[in-house]
């Protein structure tokens, strides 16, 4: 999409003008004016709608001057850059069919307006039309913003706001069209074009180097597995993030298996995994001065007549043993590996990103993230960094008292604990593979899909937590 600026709104012109309205209808930039061009018929009109600008609200009348039509889009009673993202990904969807659109939207007096606006808009034409035979994919070609000082701001917003598509695409892909394989293949197209390294093992590899987690997972593929790499190290960088993302590309549950309906939606169970990719994309793309280390274990958790049973044991990257009691809790299994090899690095900072426990999203809903920290400042630090990104995190107790729940008589730690407090215990499994290094997991199964439109959230895989990592490496550089 190209973006531009115009700024005065009466030398713009577009097939659809948006225009900011706040609750009351008290008219946001350019909004009284063109109202009064309009002619008195659009108060009774919006009085006939019930349009009073309350947050999330819309009104399509015919247009004035350079503009066929317009969108009033209300704000609510005040607006931030969270309202912004959230109108402008509203606006941006009920605008898809019309090829040129300006707005002013990215005019009110906020903070990160610019931003917001096009991060939002952006995302809010997000549709996943591969598969069908007739598809209606968004029409608009050019965004307007009329009254603004966009400075690097745009950028930014359409970076980050691409690193979030990629994660999307790869999410809603269906499980068959995303083997280990072949989203292996994806990350290297993408790391070649933007500059990153790119290690990825094959299942011989993966035995080589002691991954035994991702080894015991796919015992029941047929589709093997791979471990992704990659290094992104830009000149000057002093500090080191790394990035682990799940990437269980189906999740039948294994022998410990899912009911029918608990597997329809698991080719989402790579969406941590899809988050690491989107957001080195971005932290890439955006030239961020910090070097960023992202380990992507993939493979499938399936019933094939080799698969791991309950009660096996495996050794992990760090040489940990576990005794694995559920199968269907695998994706701390491959993670352990993940983060063992991450740890070997010694990161100022580890984030794991995973759709890791059904007791997360009980405890939060879904559309709030859990966040576990090492320690008081770095988990603080990621809260600040995902506020700033608009993402919605809740810290939860590292209960040290419930890692005996973990305990096994045969092995170091077993893979579950029982069926109070899943999310901590899992959470506690993780610390064991992190070498005492500063570290954060983000439990998403909640956000990482969404059952319906919501502002810039399009319904299916989200790609949460690109947006958090691309500002964790910004604050991480900045120190």
């Amino acid at each position: 999409m190209d973006i531009t600026v115009k700024p005065d709104l009466e030398d713009a012109t577009g097939d659809l003008l948006i225009l900011p309205v706040y609750q009351g209808r008290n008219w946001g930039p350019g909004a009284a004016a063109v109202v009064a061009g309009l002619g008195g018929w659009v108060e009774a009109y919006l009085d006939g709608v019930d349009f009073n600008g309350k947050i999330g609200q819309t009104a399509f009348v015919p247009g004035t001057g350079g503009f066929g039509n317009v969108l009033f889009a209300g704000l609510g009673e005040e607006a931030d850059a969270d309202v912004l993202r959230k109108v402008a990904g509203i606006a941006g969807r009920a605008a898809q069919r019309y090829e040129s659109v300006a707005t002013t939207l990215s005019a009110l007096e906020i903070d990160g307006a610019v931003e917001a606006v096009v991060y939002g808009f952006l995302l809010g034409q997000y549709k996943f039309v591969k598969y069908l035979s007739d598809p209606s994919p968004s029409r608009t070609a050019t965004l307007l913003l009329v009254g603004s000082d966009p400075g690097g701001d745009v950028a930014h917003a359409t970076a980050v706001a691409a690193g979030v598509t990629l994660a999307r695409d790869l999410i809603n892909e269906p499980a068959g069209g995303k083997k280990p394989e072949v989203l292996a293949g994806i990350a290297a197209d993408m790391a070649n074009a933007a500059g990153i390294d790119i290690t990825i093992y094959d299942r011989d590899q993966i035995e080589e180097e002691g991954f035994g987690g991702l080894l015991a997972v796919s015992q029941g593929a047929s589709n093997p597995p791979r471990m992704v790499v990659m290094r992104y190290r830009p000149e000057g960088a002093s500090k080191t993030l790394a990035l682990i993302g799940k990437g269980i590309v189906f999740d039948s549950g294994g022998l410990s298996i899912k009911p029918a309906s608990g597997m329809e939606t698991m080719k989402t169970d790579m969406s941590g995994a899809a988050a690491v990719f989107g957001a080195m994309q971005a932290i890439a793309s955006l030239g961020i001065e910090v070097n960023v280390l992202g380990v992507t274990p993939l493979t499938e958790n399936m019933t094939g007549g080799a698969a791991q049973r309950p009660g096996d044991i495996f050794t992990a990257r760090n040489g940990k043993t576990v005794e694995v009691l559920n199968t269907d809790a695998e994706g701390r299994l491959v993670l352990a590996d993940g983060l063992s090899l991450a740890a070997e690095s010694e990161p100022d900072l580890m984030i794991d990103v995973a759709t890791l426990t059904g007791a997360c999203s009980v405890a939060l809903g879904k559309k709030v993230a859990g966040l576990f920290g090492s320690d008081d400042q770095t988990a603080e630090s990621v809260v600040a960094s995902a506020r700033r990104a608009g993402e919605r995190v809740w810290r939860l107790p590292l209960e040290k008292e419930y890692r005996s729940k973990l305990d096994s008589p045969i092995a170091d730690i077993k893979n579950i604990g029982d069926r109070y407090g899943g999310a901590i215990t899992a959470a506690l499994f993780l610390e064991e593979f992190t070498g005492g290094l500063p570290w954060v997991h983000l439990d998403i199964a909640g956000p990482a899909r969404a059952e319906s439109d919501d502002g810039y959230v399009t319904k299916g895989g989200t790609g949460f937590a690109v947006a958090t990592l691309v500002a964790v490496a910004e604050d991480l550089g900045e120190r």
